[in-house]
């Protein structure tokens, strides 16, 4: 890591190991501020962005778990707009829970105008029931932010709690993850990582787009189910952890083990998934069916999920493993496949073989 902070690659990452036991490697290179030349610290938060999916995943698998709802169930069971989404040759289109935490709905996405205006979960979904499917749910896998909001929704409904709530309540205090929130309080936010981009060989500031330009204490914005958390590495391993234990850490049970089974398993075989080649989806994860370039040091099987701007946890049940990588990087060409994460991953599988 201190090569790629030399390199203006990274401002700094934390990075931490752990198994279901325990953590194995925790540390912190390099700067959370350049400016200020602030050394970046172990417990810095970080917009995890898309690792939020999975966190929408487990609290979709809490209400199945409950008999609250199926992941089978047609969305139009609980947001009734959906039974007006029509296929491309007029017929009716039915889109079921499962498609939207697999990226198989073919739901539009909503315009930042709209996003932007739309302070709840609730206020968000009726932008997307107005505009045509990109494709018929169900026969093509295409990464969808819309369908992971809906999900959020389908919760709220389902649960009666605002899904920031549900979370909180649900999943992060259950485990002790005390730093995870879509909203930071003002001591929190002074712990949050700076986000940059590089250009000219250089890294300058760049903004984090989640926000829209307000400050990361603001509730001006809905609980973004597809990308809004925020969290520390210590944090995200305790989430890991329980599902490395097969829903339960420390004598908390979040999921049944069954759920987390269905979770982490590829759901469309058929389908073939972007980001990265050899890949298959689960309910809000990415799933690796074939081990290669930047997963080749993983074991078939792991799962996961990377964000925007450079973060990914790796879970590796044959190992009893845990990789997790924290970064503020905007200007990735392909943050999922990019050198820092293939670096971390392959020094810590070699640490570990040793």
């Amino acid at each position: 890591m201190k090569e790629f902070v030399a390199q203006n690659e990274i401002s700094g990452a934390v990075t931490l190991v752990a198994n279901k036991e325990k953590i194995l490697h925790l540390d912190a290179t390099g700067r959370g501020d350049i400016s200020s030349e602030t050394p970046l610290s172990r417990d810095a938060i970080f917009w995890i962005a898309s690792m939020s999916k999975p966190v929408t995943g487990v609290a979709v698998l809490i209400m199945e778990d409950e008999g609250k709802l199926s992941v089978d169930d047609p969305v139009e069971k609980y947001i009734p707009e959906f039974a007006n989404f029509k296929n491309a040759d007029g017929t009716k289109a039915t889109i079921t829970i499962k498609q939207l935490l697999t990226h198989s709905s073919g739901m539009p996405e909503a315009t930042v105008a709209e996003m932007k205006s739309s302070h709840t979960l609730a206020e968000l979904v009726p932008h997307f029931v107005t505009k045509p499917l990109q494709f018929a749910p169900g026969s093509k896998w295409q990464y969808c932010q819309s369908s992971i909001n809906t999900a959020g929704r389908v919760v709220e409904i389902v649960s009666g709690k605002p899904f920031e709530q549900f979370v909180q309540e649900r999943i992060f205090n259950p485990l002790g993850m005390k730093d995870t929130t879509f909203y930071p309080t003002e001591a929190q936010a002074a712990r949050i990582a700076k986000s940059y981009r590089k250009t000219n060989g250089k890294l300058t500031e760049a903004p984090n787009f989640i926000l829209n330009g307000m400050p990361a204490t603001s509730r001006e914005r809905y609980p973004a189910a597809n990308g809004g958390l925020f969290s520390t590495a210590l944090d995200y391993a305790r989430f890991c952890q329980m599902l490395l234990n097969n829903g339960e850490l420390d004598g908390h049970r979040i999921l049944k083990s069954e759920s987390v089974k269905q979770f982490s398993s590829v759901q469309f075989p058929d389908h073939r998934t972007g980001f990265t080649p050899g890949n298959g989806w689960g309910l809000g994860c990415c799933v690796i069916r074939e081990p290669q370039g930047v997963t080749a040091m993983l074991s078939p099987g792991t799962f996961g999920h990377g964000g925007a701007y450079g973060t990914q946890a790796w879970i590796d049940p044959q190992k009893n493993l845990i990789y997790i990588l924290m970064v503020q990087r905007a200007n990735f060409q392909n943050a999922d496949n990019s050198d820092v994460r293939k670096a971390f991953q392959a020094a810590a599988a070699e640490a570990l073989a040793k």
